[in-house]
């Protein structure tokens, strides 16, 4: 058995971490040729629907975890950009990594990966859209954040390597983490046991992996290798993808820094509405 579990624990993280160091090149190439300052300035267009569809390419294009995205959401608050747009922005940039898109379509299938771009997308500029027009632009507190992330617009082959093996080493642990977790659900976690308590027939699990998820602090690159194994054993896609996005949308770190920019209204509506997308998400899911 532990054996097995070995093996099962170095094929996943060979196999993601080779991913993870080819697609992070290409992004960072990627994010060195596109024009970010007049992405910035298409999002502050009058035509909404169209922004938020810019937010969320740049989301898409700035690939940071749920704490890392606050300094990018400070400095577009700095520069006057709509609130509903930021908002977007904010939901869409933790759930829609595009080097763990990668990965997910790797290993969940591309049809799959397709289905939680599109579903991700939508709601986040929904849920973005409506608290502008609910009034909470109100719930912003006028505060600076030191060191914001910036992102350069200059290729340079030795720099990129540098940046892939930075974010290697800080993704790398997390990679660990989901790989031996994976590998211990495939090799100890009886198939009938998951097949029986988190089969497809219980609904309710759907909204309880949404709630388990959001406490944890557990990033994409850790959740597709534990959501690989979760569905090979007989857990619900749809269970899975509630726990996946609660848990990369949202987290106790992420809550108390936003506590320093939003007030407490806004952060708790923050919370329940990473909870409904994660728990809408996950419905559509385990309805197809």
């Amino acid at each position: 058995m532990w054996v097995e579990f070995l093996h099962g624990f170095l094929f996943l993280i060979i196999e993601l971490t080779a991913l993870f160091v080819l697609i992070s090149f290409l992004i960072i190439f990627l994010q060195a040729v596109v024009p970010f300052e007049k992405i910035v300035q298409k999002m502050e267009g009058k035509n909404k629907l169209m922004a938020s569809f810019i937010a969320v390419f740049f989301a898409f294009l700035t690939p940071f975890c749920s704490c890392s995205t606050i300094p990018i959401v400070v400095n577009m608050l700095k520069k006057k950009l709509p609130f509903g747009i930021v908002m977007v922005f904010l939901f869409a940039s933790p759930v829609l990594d595009p080097t763990i898109l990668t990965i997910m379509g790797v290993i969940l299938g591309w049809k799959v990966t397709i289905i939680y771009v599109i579903i991700t997308s939508l709601l986040s500029i929904i849920i973005g859209l409506s608290l502008e027009a609910l009034g909470f632009e109100k719930s912003v507190k006028k505060v600076v954040m030191k060191n914001d992330k910036e992102v350069s617009n200059s290729f340079n082959l030795k720099e990129a390597w540098k940046e892939t093996w930075a974010l290697i080493r800080e993704v790398f642990p997390f990679l660990l983490l989901g790989s031996a977790i994976g590998a211990g659900i495939h090799n100890l976690v009886p198939t009938e046991w998951m097949v029986n308590v988190l089969g497809e027939d219980k609904w309710w699990l759907v909204p309880l992996a949404a709630l388990v998820g959001i406490p944890l602090y557990i990033r994409l690159s850790s959740m597709i290798p534990i959501s690989q194994v979760l569905i090979m054993k007989g857990m619900a896609l749809g269970s899975v993808m509630a726990l996946l996005i609660s848990s990369a949308g949202a987290s106790l770190p992420e809550i108390i820094l936003l506590k320093s920019i939003f007030k407490k209204e806004l952060v708790i509506t923050f919370v329940l509405s990473v909870f409904t997308m994660a728990s809408i998400s996950g419905f559509i899911f385990y309805l197809i």
